[in-house]
This record gives structure tokens, sequence and C-alpha cells, in this order.
């Protein structure tokens, strides 16, 4: 993977880019509230395939609350994995290992606090 986009728009792709040019779609946005939220319908089936059906797809809602010491607090819910049909427990425990939700906050915060320094970016 070369990088993740999202496009800042109700109805902005979600995907990765690949070394080799090619997109990799995993969510479509559904709210865009910046500076302070955004939800995604998390187009990721419990097979790890793209899920066109936005009906059949889970949603993932960021906030960001600015803290009083200057710093901001992410908070991240996914949420109503159910209407991934059979096999939704896969998906929900898939987003919980060693490289779900909470390495790509890690990944989220770390890229932050190099912007922060002026550290260039990749």
């Amino acid at each position: 993977m070369k990088r993740e986009i999202i496009e800042g728009r109700v109805g902005g792709r979600c995907y990765s880019e690949q070394h080799d040019g090619t997109e990799w779609p995993w969510a479509t946005v559904l709210v865009w509230e910046p500076p302070r939220r955004l939800v995604l319908a998390w187009q990721i089936n419990p097979a790890w395939k793209f899920e066109p059906d936005l009906e059949k797809t889970s949603e993932v809602e960021v906030r960001f609350t600015p803290e009083a010491d200057g710093s901001t607090r992410v908070d991240l819910e996914h949420r109503q994995f159910e209407r991934h049909g059979a096999g939704w427990e896969g998906a929900r425990s898939g987003v919980d290992t060693g490289m779900g939700w909470g390495w790509i906050l890690a990944q989220f915060a770390a890229r932050t606090e190099e912007n922060a320094q002026g550290a260039p970016t990749a």
C-alpha cells in the first residue's frame, strides 16, 4: 500500500492506493463535519471483500474533541456489524486485532505529531 485516501465530502470514497497504481476501496463518507466528526460506511464484508451495498455495511464514526491543554481527543466507534449478515462476528473481531483500529489510530497519532513538529510527510 502506498497511501490511504479519504475524499473529504459526503459520498466521498475511502480507498487504498497501491504501489502499482491500483485502488482498493473500503468505505464511503456518510457524514463530513470538519473539524468535529466523520462517519463512514465500512464496506468490507466478513470475507474481507468490498461490499457495494450500503445496506449491508457497518458504520465507523470518528469524533475530534478539543481538550483544555490544546490537544485533541479522538474517539472511534465501529457499530452495526450485524448489518454485514452471516459471519459479522468475525469482521468485528478482525478490527480488534493488532492491525485493526488501535494500530490505525496509533499511526494517525504518530503522523499528526510529526506534522505538528514540522517533519516532512510521505
